[in-house]
């Protein structure tokens, strides 16, 4: 649903009609210079045949010892998996370790590929809803009813597309005790470890101990931290068996990612990070004025994002309202719909991530498209009727 929205709003610019889209989960800054000053070194030397399935030892060093940094404890590069990205770090892991039947608890609202990979690997999605009362940050005990002998993973996703909940201690730690108690994987995506914002941290449930960190699966990236989404570079650290598995799997899909991305990405992993915290700083301050403005916007209801580049404002108040045609709403993807025709501002509808009557925004984006896509948005709403 993400790609389609992006993908309407990109055919209206190219019509000539001026839309603004909160639909790509995309940093809107470019890779910084020495990354890709990296890849074209990389490329005049021979950066371009087939690497290890694995990633080349160079990546895996770097990664193991990046995320080894991160997280405080030592990482074995054996036990680092390179791939054609998170999704695809993601996509491994749970055809390695999800069989038929089996069921995975994934916290809602969900990013949209979570329930399809599984469904792919033959596994049983089960949602657990997070309220807004509690930050959408989901509730241990909840987990722990839907756990059943079929269970086999518990997604953590912190910070969360889309809701932007960033998991405090406690409820990782209870969380990690379930998995350990019931003999089952923890498996955390990474990706937007980097951009927390305010008093909001980090917590990688890996740290709490020995035993955790033996039923802990993290997948992490460069494409959030280092503005290198179209690289298509993703890890996964976990056991040594996972990691052969996950091995096997990509041997017979891609092979390995491509040779000149992982040449850039060593490079992101080892150099300076300036810009990453002044990417982050932007993404702070437009954070800030969309939580703001949304929040002034009569009917409309916003959980503070603490993370990632997400807003996700609750809607419900202006379904079965009409627009100014006489259509009805009926739901947030004919609020979307609506949006789109009425002032050409392209969202995604909550429901493709579990949560009807919401819709998600980037913050992903100039501030200037902030303020126009706003403005445009609070025009269309008070519009209905």
């Amino acid at each position: 649903m993400t790609l389609k929205v992006t993908a309407k709003a990109a055919e209206l610019r190219a019509q000539g009609v001026d839309v603004v889209s909160f639909g790509a989960g995309e940093p809107d800054f470019d890779t910084p210079a020495h990354i890709k000053e990296a890849a074209k070194k990389a490329l005049d030397a021979g950066a371009t045949k087939y690497t290890a399935v694995e990633g080349t030892p160079q990546l895996r060093k770097a990664a193991a010892l990046w995320l080894g940094k991160a997280h405080g404890f030592e990482v074995n590069p054996k036990e680092v998996m390179v791939s054609a990205g998170a999704k695809q770090s993601l996509f491994n892991a749970f055809h390695v370790l999800l069989d038929e039947g089996d069921e995975i608890i994934i916290p809602a609202p969900y990013w949209v590929s979570y329930a399809e990979i599984a469904k792919l690997a033959g596994a049983k999605p089960v949602p657990v809803w997070s309220r807004p009362e509690d930050d959408f940050i989901v509730n241990p005990a909840a987990v722990a009813r839907a756990i059943t002998p079929r269970t086999r993973i518990i997604l953590v996703v912190s910070p969360s597309n889309p809701t932007g909940a960033v998991y405090d201690e406690k409820t990782l730690r209870a969380l990690a005790d379930l998995a350990v108690k019931h003999d089952i994987w923890l498996l955390t995506d990474d990706i937007y470890r980097s951009l927390c914002y305010g008093d909001a941290r980090f917590v990688q449930p890996a740290t709490f101990s020995p035993e955790v960190r033996k039923h802990t699966i993290i997948v992490d990236g460069v494409s959030k931290t280092f503005a290198m989404t179209g690289w298509r570079i993703g890890f996964c650290v976990a056991p040594l068996p996972v990691i052969e598995g996950m091995s096997t799997l990509q041997g017979q899909s891609t092979t390995n990612a491509a040779a000149v991305s992982q040449a850039a990405a060593v490079a992101a992993l080892e150099g300076s990070t300036d810009e990453l915290e002044r990417m982050r700083l932007e993404f702070d301050k437009r954070r800030q004025f969309m939580v703001k403005t949304l929040r002034a916007m009569p009917g409309v209801k916003l959980v503070e994002p603490r993370g990632a580049f997400y807003a996700f404002p609750d809607l419900n108040a202006f379904v079965g309202r009409r627009t100014p045609a006489g259509k009805v709403i009926d739901g947030d993807p004919a609020l979307c719909e609506y949006f789109i025709e009425e002032a050409k501002v392209a969202v995604v509808p909550g429901s493709a991530f579990y949560a009807p009557g919401y819709v998600r925004l980037s913050y992903a984006t100039s501030q200037a498209n902030i303020e126009k896509g706003l403005t445009r948005i609070g025009e269309a709403l008070a519009k209905l009727k």
